[in-house]
């Protein structure tokens, strides 16, 4: 049965920004000072100008994420054996009364507040949402980290894929820069809206096959028949995964002042 479209009122979603202290490049990233402030507040702070949402939750099971961000937002504990960030705002989405959750990523601290509205308002017509922007780098191309996505012609997800997809049959073999102009090729963007039964029902499936194969969460539901809209957004995501990044992101955020 299709789902009955169900208009988005402003502010009237949840953003859930999961953070955990633990990282095997970057331990303690969600605290790490850019231009002064924690990696997490300047995240909560792009949040907030989302004209999406009515708060920003940032979800931890680290007292010491929990004290530093208790200053500038919201905090829900959760336990400390969550498997994923998806398991982790679904704890907490289980005590909210709500319709509607963002989860956003707590390491981009340049998140285009733009992005969180297009996701949720995506929400209106399907039960999951996310986004896409243009591939455009040939370093990008082949790169397993950066995820491919493709869609259908009314925008929902068909798959998700660390290699290239769609495969240009006529012009396998050819040089990267070759096959980038022959298709609006897109890469997926790590933020996810759900409507919170559908995000609450993702995290009772096991684990599914093709998610174990890619190491990509979002096809679990796609494999549960759960539909996901793709909106396509000009934002190129900026994100901190390793302490080298930080002075790319302070050059940024200087320029933008």
């Amino acid at each position: 049965m299709p789902l009955a479209s169900d208009p988005l009122s402003q502010g009237s979603a949840v953003g859930l920004i999961p953070a955990r202290y633990a990282s095997t490049r970057f331990p303690g990233k969600p605290l790490h000072l850019i231009a002064g402030k924690p990696l997490l507040q300047h995240v909560v702070e792009r949040c907030r100008l989302a004209a999406s949402l009515r708060e920003v939750i940032v979800a931890t099971d680290d007292a010491r994420i929990a004290e530093v961000a208790g200053r500038f937002a919201r905090v829900e504990m959760t336990r400390a054996d969550h498997p994923s960030g998806t398991d982790r705002i679904a704890e907490v989405a289980a005590r909210l009364d709500c319709s509607r959750l963002i989860n956003i990523q707590g390491d981009e601290p340049l998140i285009d507040p733009r992005v969180i509205d297009a996701v949720a308002h995506a929400l209106a017509d399907a039960e999951m949402s996310t986004a896409a922007a243009p591939l455009r780098e040939v370093s990008d191309f082949d790169n397993p980290n950066v995820v491919k996505v493709v869609t259908t012609t009314a925008g929902r997800a068909l798959y998700f894929s660390r290699r290239t997809i769609p495969f240009l049959r006529d012009l396998a073999g050819r040089p990267a820069d070759e096959q980038l102009p022959a298709f609006a090729f897109r890469k997926h963007l790590g933020i996810y809206g759900y409507r919170r039964e559908a995000l609450l029902r993702v995290v009772t499936y096991p684990v599914s096959p093709l998610e174990r194969a890619e190491r990509l969460e979002q096809l679990r539901a796609l494999e549960h028949g759960i539909g996901i809209a793709v909106v396509t957004v000009d934002y190129d995501s900026i994100g901190v995964d390793v302490p080298g990044d930080v002075a790319r992101v302070e050059a940024i955020l200087a320029a933008q002042r």
